[in-house]
């Protein structure tokens, strides 16, 4: 390493907002946070997560999605069994052409 390019590596004291602090080095020797690891939701336990099964259900109720609607209903045994081929569409009928 060169001489006198480098900043000095000291002991820096680190000071959270809620009154915790922690000896670390830095080239600074007081650094102030807003947050650390003894007040952070995260940490503490107190997060709050986002219920994103109740956005889910909210936007199938919207569009009308239910996992009933998902699921085809079994046939009732009453109704007639459906032809696995379905009949072919009708010809269009042409007008007749009138003579002039």
């Amino acid at each position: 390493m060169k001489k006198g390019i480098h900043p000095e590596y000291v002991e820096a004291t680190v000071t959270c907002g809620c009154g915790e602090s922690f000896k670390t080095r830095s080239t600074k020797s007081v650094i102030r946070v807003e947050i650390c690891s003894k007040c952070h939701p995260f940490y503490t336990g107190k997060e709050k997560l986002v219920d994103s099964a109740g956005m889910v259900e909210r936007f199938q109720r919207r569009y009308n999605w239910s996992e009933r609607g998902k699921q085809k209903a079994a046939p009732s045994p009453d109704a007639p069994a459906a032809s696995p081929v379905a009949p072919a569409p009708a010809p269009a009928e042409t007008p007749a052409a009138t003579p002039s």
